[in-house]
């Protein structure tokens, strides 16, 4: 296993195992097969285990395999602090109490604000006192590392990465999403700044692993260097030196086994010219059954009506191949906000088809785009989320 550094000096493995997905029988994680999962991810060196309080019955299954084997201390735990149901710093409280009740421990590696959208909600967060929480749990130990995750647009990521001294953040990032989500401006921005970034999402969902068109895989299969879909998607991440850890939901051993083969002898800087020029042409071709052509370029944004334009169309492309997680991933990244970014906040102005290199039909794809993801469920939560504030 390769290890990157995060910001006080610690060794992080570069795969880090995202606990999200823990296999299920009959509705319920299955304990004895998630446990065989991880530890053979821990017996290779995997050292990094991220999970959430809204994972159902992901902290609770972390940590009873931790305990049982008694290697709590040789890990380390990511878990998540739902601002989003926060009211007060004794709810805040009472929501790490139970995390770390769940997770058989007393302390938090990596601490995150889960889906942190913006900078009126962190702005709330702390008129809650959340810096004064935070800084007596990192005064006491409780808490090691703070940090957040994003799902939204490059230029609020930005923002909230100077909004306070984070120790690290977690970011959705894949070579399809480059320039989309906090994307690779996002990525070297935080970078820069010294705060190491996780990676979430590295095969969008499944798409880049197993549901690639036809073309994108002939043109991987055809190409001098003989690696899966999941390889190339993986070590496109390592090959950065700004990526601290990617996250993969394994759920079988075969896929931690073959996952810690590829982390084992990535690096930084191992892909040349023709590898890059090969994924553009997989990205092509992926783009090309795509509803919309949108490269995520960013020269249609601003919106003056705020709408996530680049983030949007990936959104509904996605909806194609799976329509459940197209579904949440566009209510996190609109709805899941004060100012939401929803296509259908479209005034139809026109001025992002001025700038627009790809010549796309946005105010009519935005119209297609609300038809398909803003249903009857989706207004019903969003109008539920602005009457009770969850989005902080």
């Amino acid at each position: 296993m390769n290890y990157r550094k995060d910001k006080y000096g610690n060794n992080i493995s570069i795969l880090g195992y995202g606990c999200m997905r823990f296999a299920q029988t009959a509705g319920k994680i299955d304990l004895d097969k998630a446990e065989q999962e991880v530890m053979t991810a821990y017996e290779q060196g995997v050292n990094y285990y991220d999970t959430a309080y809204i994972y159902p019955g992901s902290e609770v299954a972390l940590g009873k395999i931790l305990s049982k084997n008694g290697i709590r201390d040789k890990v380390y735990i990511a878990t998540k602090l739902p601002h989003y149901l926060i009211k007060n710093v004794e709810s805040m409280e009472k929501t790490f109490q139970e995390q770390l009740s769940r997770l058989q421990t007393d302390y938090i590696d990596y601490y995150l604000m889960h889906m942190l959208t913006d900078i009126a909600t962190w702005d709330k967060l702390k008129s809650l006192g959340i810096l004064e929480w935070l800084e007596e749990k990192k005064k006491s130990g409780v808490i090691r590392q703070v940090g957040f995750s994003y799902h939204g647009h490059t230029d609020m990521f930005c923002q909230l990465v100077d909004a306070y001294d984070w120790d690290f953040t977690q970011i959705q990032y894949n070579y399809l999403d480059e320039h989309t989500q906090a994307g690779r401006r996002g990525l070297h921005y935080a970078a820069g700044k010294g705060i190491p970034v996780i990676i979430m999402e590295p095969l969008r969902g499944g798409r880049l692993a197993d549901r690639l068109p036809k073309e994108a895989l002939q043109i991987m299969e055809n190409y001098q260097t003989k690696r899966t879909p999941v390889q190339w998607a993986l070590r496109w991440l390592w090959n950065q030196p700004e990526v601290t850890c990617v996250l993969s939901g394994m759920n079988s051993v075969e896929m931690v086994r073959d996952n810690i083969e590829t982390a084992s002898d990535a690096s930084v800087g191992e892909f040349g010219k023709e590898d890059d020029a090969m994924l553009s042409k997989v990205i092509d071709a992926i783009h090309a059954k795509m509803k919309v052509g949108c490269t995520g370029c960013g020269y249609c944004m601003p919106c003056p009506k705020n709408v996530d334009i680049p983030g949007t169309f990936a959104i509904y492309n996605n909806y194609f191949s799976d329509k459940k997680k197209a579904f949440e991933e566009y209510m996190l990244c609109t709805a899941m906000r004060k100012d939401s970014t929803a296509a259908s906040n479209c005034i139809e102005c026109g001025k992002c088809e001025m700038h627009c290199p790809q010549q796309i039909e946005i105010r009519k794809n935005l119209k297609q785009a609300s038809k398909k993801l803003e249903t009857p469920i989706y207004k019903i939560a969003r109008q539920f989320i602005k009457w009770f504030k969850l989005y902080g």
